[in-house]
């Protein structure tokens, strides 16, 4: 009679599940860390948008409520139009940069999870045996 292998040597089908189960777990262990790196990079991203807004807003207030003091000092003495209408235009250009800049970085940014996205597709396209 020929011994047999023993379940906890390396053969058999019980030692591919485990190699499997074990690729699976490093496979979803490196797709979790890539999803929280592009996690902190979005949070960051959002975080930079909100200064940019919340700059763009302040000087937009400012900038309009010196335009309503521009229209009303417009009929007083003449040194005092210069003044505040060059202040006024100068909030409102930092207003309008701030519009701008944060304008591009919307239309810029990548979407949310995009790498993580496309891994898990090619995983997916793998495992149902679509190579490229």
């Amino acid at each position: 009679m020929e011994p047999q292998p023993s379940p906890s040597s390396g053969t058999g089908p019980a030692a591919s599940l485990r190699s499997l189960g074990a690729t699976l777990l490093e496979l979803v262990g490196t797709r979790a860390e890539l999803a929280v790196v592009e996690l902190r990079q979005e949070g960051e991203r959002r975080k930079e948008e909100l200064v940019l807004g919340v700059v763009a807003g302040l000087f937009l207030a400012l900038g309009l409520q010196l335009a309503a003091l521009f229209v009303v000092v417009f009929f007083w003495d003449t040194h005092r139009l210069a003044a505040i209408g060059g202040v006024t235009v100068l909030y409102l250009g930092i207003a309008a940069i701030a519009f701008i800049r944060l304008r591009e970085k919307a239309r810029a940014s990548p979407p949310a999870f995009e790498a993580t996205l496309r891994e898990f597709a090619a995983d997916r396209d793998l495992l149902r045996g679509r190579h490229e």
